[in-house]
């Protein structure tokens, strides 16, 4: 007979998801009420409030898409494409592969504009692409790199889109909460993000925003969305701004639930003072990796705080190393992926993850691990490393 799961536990410290508050798996546990609840609708209300404080924006059309990061990133595509217009895509890792697959989907061409792996996108190379394209109709690129843990200047690119007239598209899957987002700031189009990275919260919601130049290119399409889930022009019904709602899907309640508290706990600890504890926790960290003896591969000043990519000897082997973690410690980190699988690690401090506790366990961890294979690890001075840092 199959009885009840119960999950180890584990510290996430991979790509994502990332450790959940404990705050947050309490609200999951409150009582389900109907998606169209008065007391419901307010406690959205106010998830688009603090949805719209995360992203520093004044978007009306602002909500969490009732799926994970991955249909948020289709949720922007699929709503600001139509077939026969031309984008241009950025890519530098993974997840910029993903959104010329969208945008081919919707019928779209993608202008490609390739960077190496592991550094930041080029914007020389972006504004070429633009003034070849002058029929473009956005420019899409990916803030926060999961896949190498690098950060491309984002408002320095929207300002390129603005140039040329533009609208601008940004994944913010694993930047939001973890380093600065400023939608309004920088003239943001469209963005996306996910709830399971720096926002601590269970995956399988995403987030997007749209400024009302984007709205209005939704309101005005000549065809109709390809996804009946994704329209936004049916969604607003449920999520737009007047109290009487129109019925479109059965939304996550309790997952809402836990969306929101995760939100509260962020303007609480306040979005400035969030960015700084990922950064300080973040030179901690490099302090005790560098003082295993291993490297980064991404530059300094492309460096995200919150995604870290580790190099290692070749002598080393990746699997087992991240098993022994796995099954000694009950520590995740994540693998590379693409042209780095097998060569690097991404080590994740991402919301309640990223916390002086857990890089102390991480380097400790890792050095002694390190050791037991044959590396000269001292996994004692790691953590004396990270420490002086946090002084």
């Amino acid at each position: 007979m199959i009885t009840s799961f119960h999950p180890p536990v584990r510290t996430l410290m991979g790509p994502g998801p990332s450790d959940v508050n404990p705050r947050i798996l309490e609200a999951l546990s409150r009582p389900t009420i109907g998606h169209l609840d008065p007391a419901f609708i307010e406690m959205m209300d106010q998830v688009k409030e603090l949805l719209q404080y995360a992203f520093q924006t004044k978007n009306e059309l602002t909500l969490p898409v009732s799926a994970p990061g991955s249909a948020g990133m289709e949720t922007v595509f699929a709503n600001l494409l139509e077939p026969g217009d031309i984008a241009v895509v950025c890519q530098n890792g993974v997840f910029g592969g993903r959104m010329k697959e969208n945008v081919e989907r919707c019928g779209a061409k993608a202008v490609m504009v390739e960077d190496e792996w592991g550094t930041a996108i080029d914007l020389n190379k972006v504004e070429d692409a633009l003034k070849a394209n002058p029929d473009a109709k956005l420019l899409a690129f990916v803030h926060a790199e999961t896949s190498t843990g690098v950060r491309s200047d984002a408002k320095a690119l929207c300002e390129l889109a603005r140039k040329y007239d533009c609208l601008s598209l940004v994944d913010a899957v694993t930047s939001l909460a973890g380093i600065e987002v400023d939608v309004d700031g920088w003239g943001i189009d469209a963005i996306y993000s996910g709830t399971q990275k720096c926002l601590s919260c269970v995956p399988g919601l995403a987030p997007v925003s749209f400024s009302e130049r984007a709205a209005e290119v939704i309101r005005g399409r000549e065809t109709t969305v390809q996804s009946w889930f994704l329209d936004l022009n049916l969604v607003m019904g449920y999520w737009g701004s007047n109290t009487k709602r129109a019925y479109h899907h059965t939304a996550p309640v309790n997952s809402l639930y836990a969306l929101h508290e995760s939100l509260v706990i962020l303007q609480e600890e306040g979005l400035e003072a969030c960015w700084a504890r990922h950064a300080r926790n973040h030179a901690a960290l490099v302090a005790g990796i560098e003082a295993l003896g291993l490297s980064f591969v991404v530059d300094i000043e492309h460096r995200l705080p919150q995604l870290n990519l580790v190099r290692f000897p070749e002598s080393i082997d990746d699997a087992t190393v991240r098993n022994a973690l796995l099954n000694s410690y009950d520590l995740e980190i994540g693998s590379g992926l693409g042209a780095l699988a097998g060569k690097v690690w991404r080590i994740g401090l991402m919301g309640f993850a990223s916390s002086e506790k857990n890089v102390f366990l991480c380097l400790s961890a890792l050095g002694n691990v390190l050791r037991a294979h044959g590396l000269d690890a001292d996994p004692a001075a790691a953590v004396i490393a990270a420490q002086a840092t946090l002084r």
